[in-house]
């Protein structure tokens, strides 16, 4: 017994030898490790609390998910702030001349932080303006995909390929962002064709649009048209407008899903794709190239 108290009196004494001072407060092992201790712990409990805040207390409201993050790590921080000024004083430190340190580290280390704050404060606008959400359907600079999830500081989105990109919120506030899913999933998609000057544009137009009413991306509650945009140097060039909610983050399968229903169905009705021809006529010594009366596809 008299040797556990022994060697309990020397950890002791070891834990409260001074290591340095902040102020006129000494700083021991001992408050070392009490700090660390509580420190995180105070790290747990804030988690805690914010997985409460958004899974329990706001689960049942209709506030977005994304809000509701927000909301949980706003007053995680908060928490975290003020718990670290109690245990800064539990332990015994001096906070006047913490204060004075921060302030002297605060201003070298302001001007590298600008970056963080300027994402910190791009994703709160972004959580509470919302102009994107996840799940929507976006295209940022060469970033195409759909939001997955929007922290303070980052957003992810999943692009086509299964690929995360991790992309800072200050680049969705400083840059023009397009989203396709803003108010709907429902977009409408334009589809060029050309066919040769011999057809008839009626009924090619009559063929296209049973091309759209047949393929099942293509919403049958809104009506698939065909616009005559003009008679170009070798072929009328019409405009298929189809509208899609399946194929909103799949553009480019339906262009080719549709682009081989009409292939199939013009081989099938003899319509004739154009495509440019020209003559090579070689005089004198001279080269010379004519524009010829537009050719067919076989």
């Amino acid at each position: 017994m008299d040797a556990l108290q022994e060697i309990s009196g020397l950890i002791k004494g070891w834990l409260n030898i001074p290591l340095f001072e902040i102020g006129a407060a000494p700083v021991t092992l001992w408050t070392i490790v009490s700090l660390v201790v509580l420190f995180v712990l105070l790290l747990w409990l804030t988690k805690k609390i914010k997985d409460w805040i958004v899974l329990k207390l706001l689960a049942n409201s209709r506030i977005d998910i994304g809000v509701r993050q927000a909301t949980g790590s706003i007053v995680r921080y908060v928490i975290i702030a003020i718990g670290f000024i109690v245990i800064l004083q539990t332990v015994g430190i001096d906070l006047s001349a913490v204060t004075v340190l921060a302030g002297a580290l605060g201003i070298g280390v302001g001007f590298g932080l600008q970056s963080i704050t300027n994402n910190l404060v791009s994703g709160l606008i972004l959580l509470f303006e919302r102009p994107i959400k996840i799940g929507d359907r976006i295209e940022v600079g060469q970033v195409t995909g759909d939001v997955v999830d929007i922290s303070v500081r980052t957003t992810t989105v999943i692009t086509n390929d299964n690929i995360a990109i991790i992309i800072p919120n200050s680049e969705f506030i400083g840059s023009k962002v397009t989203n396709w899913s803003y108010t709907t999933r429902d977009v409408r998609f334009n589809f060029p064709v050309r066919v040769a000057y011999r057809e008839d544009p009626e009924a090619v137009r009559k063929l296209l649009l049973e091309v759209a009413e047949s393929h099942p991306g293509v919403l049958k509650e809104r009506k698939s048209d065909v616009l005559f945009q003009e008679f170009g140097e070798s072929s009328l060039q019409l405009i298929l407008r189809v509208w899609t909610r399946d194929y909103t983050d799949r553009p480019g399968v339906l262009r080719s899903e549709l682009n081989y229903a009409i292939s199939r169905k013009f081989r099938e009705h003899g319509i004739e794709i154009p495509y440019p021809q020209r003559d090579i006529h070689i005089k004198d010594g001279s080269l010379t190239v004519v524009a010829s009366a537009p050719s067919t596809a076989p």
